[in-house]
């Protein structure tokens, strides 16, 4: 089965991801040639499955400390494993492809935690990452080789498990004449700077604070759980930024944090956007302007994270944006008022699906994971070496 895989040189890939917004599974059905940096991509489809209400807090219950379980955990991890299943084979129906043309699956599966660094209070708590929906129960339940549990490799020598995007950035966006800088905006918001030429070890990449995470969230609270995000950025359009409590939020002091670093749920989740929706009405905040705020606060913290760690040592023409928050226009005309110098674009105008970019990252990581390619970036997560990451499960 593997000797038949290995010696395919193009493979049709299903790429999974649900991300820090906790919104739903991001299916792309992927046509792979190759393996390494030469690697060829072509996307053949892409789709992607909501999550229902019910289901998303309960992922955010999961995602606490004081609202979870292990047996909460534990079967979440084995449910979460055939939504996966169901996503690839609603993706394949939807295609027009039969199931078995399906050569491999590789799924991010869902964060739940992740601990970049040790926790000084709790001896246990050691670096450590935790992503469920079991690859186990997605291949048995598919009939397809499937890779998954990316991140522990990279902190098994000394990463943090995180940016993992970056290595597909370098190998899909890098280019010889224009330093660029791919930014995601999923729950939360991560970078990869690519210098002009650049060469891997060049590349500076980051987290750089809430994407869609804190916006949502507001947006669910303040309309009574009638939305559960801010369309097109509608909402934040009709309201004011109030500055004061803007510069409130940008003194947290993730931001001051050099990279490598990352961040996720465990800081800046539902825990801190209510405290913070609650001290916004207290200073007497309409609720388009907290709205109108969650949403400055993003498009800052990313130039501010540029600024502090990117602009002085390396010059960038183009921005490009991919994830949820790419389809919200009010963020981005507030990102591209923080970056007058830079031009501000959708990752479609590169020939990559916003949407999809991400669950396509993923089906290129998997895929080089059954090769034995190196497909971590050392400069982006602090690992001391590349190495190869994934976990494999047989149907």
């Amino acid at each position: 089965m593997l000797a038949a895989l290995l010696n395919k040189r193009t493979k049709l890939v299903a790429g999974l991801m649900s991300g820090t917004s906790l919104d739903g599974i991001d299916a792309a059905i992927v046509r792979i040639e190759g393996a390494g940096p030469g690697s060829r991509i072509e996307m053949v489809h892409f789709s992607s499955y909501p999550f229902e209400a019910e289901l998303r807090e309960r992922l955010k219950a999961i995602c606490s400390t004081d609202q979870s379980s292990t047996p909460d955990v534990c079967g979440m991890n084995f449910y979460l494993g055939a939504r996966f299943a169901e996503a690839v084979r609603l993706a394949a129906n939807d295609a027009g492809i039969g199931l078995a043309e399906i050569d491999l699956i590789a799924s991010h599966g869902q964060t739940v935690w992740h601990l970049p660094t040790d926790d000084p209070v709790h001896p246990y708590r050691v670096r450590s990452t935790l992503q469920i929906g079991d690859i186990s129960v997605i291949a048995k339940e598919t009939g397809i080789v499937t890779v998954g549990d990316f991140r522990t490799a990279d902190m098994a020598v000394g990463g943090q498990g995180a940016p993992l995007v970056p290595y597909a950035d370098y190998l899909l966006l890098r280019d010889e004449r224009h330093g660029r800088i791919a930014q995601n905006i999923g729950g939360i918001g991560n970078c990869t700077a690519i210098p002009a030429g650049g060469k891997p070890e060049q590349v500076v990449a980051f987290d750089t604070g809430p994407g869609n995470m804190i916006i949502d969230q507001a947006v669910l609270e303040l309309s009574g759980g009638r939305l559960v995000y801010d369309g097109g950025g509608a909402w934040a359009a009709s309201g004011s930024v109030r500055e004061d409590l803007l510069a409130g939020l940008m003194a947290h002091p993730y931001f001051a944090l050099p990279p490598v670093k990352t961040t996720g749920r465990e800081m800046f989740g539902k825990a801190f956007a209510a405290s913070w929706i609650a001290e916004a009405r207290a200073a007497g905040a309409a609720d388009a302007d907290i709205v109108a705020t969650a949403t400055a606060f993003t498009a800052r913290s990313i130039a501010d994270g540029y600024r502090r760690f990117i602009f002085p040592d390396m010059a960038v023409r183009d921005v490009i944006v991919s994830g949820g928050g790419a389809r919200n226009d009010t963020l981005l005309r507030m990102l591209a008022g923080e970056l007058p110098e830079q031009q501000v674009h959708r990752s479609d105008a590169f020939g990559i699906d916003s949407d999809a970019k991400e669950a396509i990252v993923f089906a290129l990581l998997g895929c080089h994971f059954v090769h034995g390619v190196p497909n971590n970036m050392p400069s982006a997560t602090g690992a001391r070496t590349a190495t190869v990451m994934g976990k494999l499960a047989l149907p």
